[in-house]
């Protein structure tokens, strides 16, 4: 048994009965500290904490360069994550429960104003239908246990980083915590990820400078609202020979961009 799964044994009905000893995906109560404040507490993946608190920080705008953190320390038991700044730190007195999966939480308010992006990246539908076969290998938590969320960042035709997390949001956390602790540019890169892109999912690609996400699920009306005023190519339902592309299509190889208008 690896991390990040724990061993349970189930019985399963196919043509008669049998017991099955495997893995399912491990769920814990994380706490990330910051200059001694408790400042949230999600249900995670207990993988990769560390990346986990730096990208949390970094996308809910507290840090915008690792160099600021001076000291990290993650609980031997994976419950608790304690950072230290080289500035002071004051917890916002507003939190906005998301409606991301395992209990997400964000300071960011989704109405706030945030720059669009200006990006001239064109990316093959063929293209993205290979990245999604590649994003969750044969080695992968997901592979082994299922029930589980993978976000990867794309360079070129390359993935260049991925995440795994029972949240679908604490995925990007750690996708930019990576990033940032192994000095991976996400500006102007290709975003993949596996579930619902909701309004906190499409702000957190947005402070990556990704100006393409494209998931297997679908997205919210907020999202796609934010998209179309974020100049972001917002893509769901990426499947075996079927995509939606919700805005700028043209960043598909599309002549013209196609007016994607919401109903309400």
């Amino acid at each position: 048994m690896g991390i990040g799964a724990v061993q349970v044994q189930w019985l399963e009905y196919k043509r008669g009965w049998k017991t099955v000893n495997s893995e399912v995906v491990e769920e814990k109560l994380v706490t990330i500290y910051v200059n001694g404040q408790e400042l949230i507490t999600v249900m995670a993946t207990p993988t990769n904490l560390d990346k986990l608190a730096i990208g949390f920080l970094k996308n809910e705008g507290f840090i915008e360069s690792i160099d600021e953190i001076v000291d990290l320390k993650e609980n031997i038991d994976g419950c608790c994550v304690d950072i230290w700044l080289d500035k002071e730190f004051h917890k916002p007195p507003r939190k906005i429960i998301t409606s991301g999966c395992g209990g997400g939480v964000t300071f960011d308010d989704p109405n706030s104003p945030f720059e669009a992006l200006d990006s001239d990246l064109v990316v093959e539908p063929q293209t993205i239908y290979t990245l999604f076969n590649r994003l969750q290998t044969p080695t992968s938590l997901y592979a082994r246990a299922r029930g589980i969320h993978t976000a990867g960042l794309v360079s070129g035709f390359e993935i260049v980083a991925t995440a795994e997390d029972v949240g679908r949001h604490n995925t990007i956390d750690k996708l930019v915590g990576e990033c940032m602790v192994n000095g991976i540019e996400t500006k102007g890169k290709l975003l993949l990820a596996t579930g619902r892109v909701s309004s906190e999912m499409l702000r957190k690609s947005a402070r990556m400078g990704c100006p393409i996400i494209a998931s297997r699920n679908s997205p919210t009306s907020l999202s796609i609202e934010m998209a179309i005023a974020l100049n972001i190519t917002l893509i769901g339902y990426v499947r075996r020979g079927g995509m939606r592309v919700y805005s700028y299509p043209e960043r598909l190889g599309l002549l013209r961009a196609q007016e994607v208008s919401i109903a309400g």
